[in-house]
């Protein structure tokens, strides 16, 4: 294709959007509603897996030391304990720390009951993180293996709960975003086919002098882009203004931010480019592709 024949057909593109003022409008309409819900369900998923992540991470395994187990050997464990791919952190909480902190817990009565114990009872612990949280059983059963091991404590039903919750929501998340998208391709889909259809005449004119399909389809395909674009920069600012709103609110309410884990989500500017090369790249790609679908099936008039 000519360069000249290709600015005609963009020129004639940015002209449709002028001239179809309603069916433009109702698409950017559209468009702005469906760009706005998909963004917003985005967002809150990847928010909601980052406090899940967090939680994750909170989640701590207990490893009990058997009794006399050597300085060297409790070092060798350690370092057992470290070599496992899936152990992100481990701490020793000592025996000697655990009791000190017992012992400062309690009144002075409680005190006075145990300053004649001769022996500390408390075993040296292992407190240790995992990365990912649905390896927890099998890293577990591979500590439990270890000599001088007495017994491996870990949050395991809480665990399960979690997978499940994390699996049932991103299923949920990714259906959610597919149906919207699905449905913003239908409608634009039919809101281009009502522009085609005033316009029949002129494209039967232009198929008689023997303009193909593409050269028809291309202004559509530019008008449906052109509007994407507006509209998911509106979409932008319109997600950008109430996601700001929304985490200052909950940034303000420190106790509410920290008990429900709001305060390990992400703020907008941290996400600025990448919501925003979405946006515009969703919104070029659903106005582009739902017009063509539109256009594609109503060429013959």
């Amino acid at each position: 294709m000519k360069i000249s024949s290709f600015n005609y057909l963009i020129r004639q593109g940015f002209k449709g959007i002028w001239r179809n003022k309603m069916m433009t409008f109702a698409s950017f309409c559209i468009l702005l509603v469906s760009l706005i819900m998909v963004g917003f369900s985005i967002l809150i998923s990847i928010n909601l897996d980052k406090i899940i992540g967090n939680i994750e991470e909170q989640s701590e395994v207990a490893v009990v030391v058997r009794d006399k187990v050597s300085n060297n050997d409790m070092l060798k464990l350690q370092e057992k304990i470290e070599e496992i791919p899936n152990v992100s952190e481990v701490d020793l909480y000592s025996r000697d720390q655990a009791w000190k902190d017992m012992m400062d817990k309690m009144t002075d009565a409680q005190k006075d009951y145990f300053k004649y114990a001769d022996d500390n009872p408390l075993p040296d612990v292992f407190r240790l993180k995992v990365k990912d949280i649905e390896k927890l059983n099998d890293t577990t059963s591979q500590i439990e293996t270890f000599e001088g091991v007495e017994s491996v404590q870990s949050p395991k039903e809480f665990a399960d709960i979690l997978i499940n919750f994390r699996r049932i929501f991103v299923i949920v998340a990714i259906a959610i975003v597919i149906a919207l998208i699905l449905v913003s391709l239908i409608i634009i889909s039919n809101t281009t086919r009502a522009s085609v259809f005033t316009r029949r005449k002129e494209i039967n004119i232009m198929k008689y002098v023997g303009a193909t399909n593409s050269f028809i389809r291309i202004p559509f395909f530019i008008e449906g882009m052109v509007v994407g674009l507006i509209a998911s920069v509106c979409a932008l600012l319109i997600t950008k203004f109430s996601y700001e709103g929304v985490y200052k609110i909950l940034r303000d309410d420190h106790q509410l931010f920290g008990f429900f884990g709001f305060n390990n989500i992400y703020s907008f500017d941290s996400m600025f480019w990448t919501v925003t090369i979405s946006y515009l790249v969703a919104g070029a790609f659903i106005g582009a592709i739902g017009t063509s679908i539109s256009t594609g099936k109503h060429l013959k008039v």
